[in-house]
């Protein structure tokens, strides 16, 4: 729209220009039968063959007409008009058509934001829908996932038990992780040992992946953090681990005082720098939606992170609080 007015700007002023040019030079020719407009100057010059009679012509300092004079076939009556005027005039042109185009913008934009608006208000009304129908599913699988890990440990142990646990503390982790990421509340601190947090996701992730090599250091150091969102961050940041680690690959977990440092072997990151980007995934499985959670909850919880890849290696730092 603006590059539309833009260019009906340039042409229309082309226009004007043109018109005042035009205006001037009927009024210095109607001066030269009459004389009486005193904005414009006269004076007799020798006829140069080159210059026809009654044109409109530029110098330096001024706009002018050659008339004939009298019976003089060897003079011309040069009449003129200074040309800081005519810029003056042109000037003033110039900024009304600014001030018309301003307007004109200004006009425009706001209609376009009303049409916007107008035209985007069912797309938010669907979204606003599906996020409250997401909603009310997390809501009702919480019981039925609660209720089917309970009995599970209430179970003979099997290996089939075992399994079906394993798949029912996936799908409690998925719901889990959609359940921080659509939910907005302030996330309360607790000092509490990490290391029992860590465990748990490690024990998890270990019976899935047994086939990694494993390293683990961990102190048991006392954080000030919100327990179930560190324990989200440990989650989503191991299962990215696992999922996009070698069929020989490691991983490394070292917690030491309140830096936590987990290096894996990968197939490496094209873009380290939007790893943590909402919906954006460098294959396609999982969601896009893991990082962008532990980027959430760190910002929230004031936990810096560092993550660097090198020689597909990849080595991700966090300092908790």
């Amino acid at each position: 729209m603006e590059l539309f007015l833009a260019f009906i700007f340039y042409n229309y002023h082309k226009l004007e220009e043109e018109h005042l040019s035009e205006e001037l030079f009927l009024q210095m020719k109607n001066y030269s039968f009459f004389f009486d407009d005193n904005r414009f100057d006269m004076d007799i010059v020798p006829k140069v063959e080159e210059n026809a009679l009654y044109e409109l012509y530029f110098d330096d300092k001024h706009l002018y007409i050659l008339a004939s004079f009298l019976e003089d076939e060897e003079s011309s009556l040069k009449i003129f008009y200074p040309l800081e005027k005519y810029n003056t005039l042109l000037d003033n042109m110039t900024s009304k058509l600014l001030w018309q185009f301003a307007l004109l913008s200004l006009i425009s934009i706001i209609i376009s934001f009303l049409f916007a608006l107008y035209t985007l208000s069912p797309l938010r009304n669907s979204l606003k829908l599906l996020e409250e129908f997401i909603k009310d599913i997390i809501h009702d699988l919480n019981t039925p996932i609660t209720s089917i890990l309970i009995n599970l440990k209430m179970m003979q142990t099997s290996e089939e038990a075992e399994s079906i646990a394993q798949s029912a503390n996936a799908i409690a982790m998925l719901h889990k992780n959609l359940d921080v990421y659509l939910r907005d509340h302030l996330l309360e601190k607790e000092k509490f040992y990490v290391k029992e947090v860590l465990e748990e996701q490690i024990k998890f992730f270990q019976s899935l992946y047994d086939y990694l090599d494993w390293h683990i250091e961990i102190e048991n150091s006392i954080v000030s953090s919100n327990k179930n969102a560190l324990s989200r961050i440990v989650y989503n940041l191991l299962s990215n681990a696992c999922k996009y680690n070698t069929s020989t690959g490691f991983i490394n977990i070292i917690m030491h005082e309140n830096r936590l440092t987990i290096v894996n072997s990968s197939y490496g990151i094209n873009n380290p720098k939007r790893a943590f980007d909402r919906f954006y995934k460098e294959s396609d499985r999982g969601l896009g939606i893991g990082l962008h959670i532990v980027q959430k909850l760190c910002n929230e919880l004031n936990i810096k992170k560092q993550l660097s890849v090198k020689d597909k290696v990849v080595t991700l730092f966090l300092e908790i609080p």
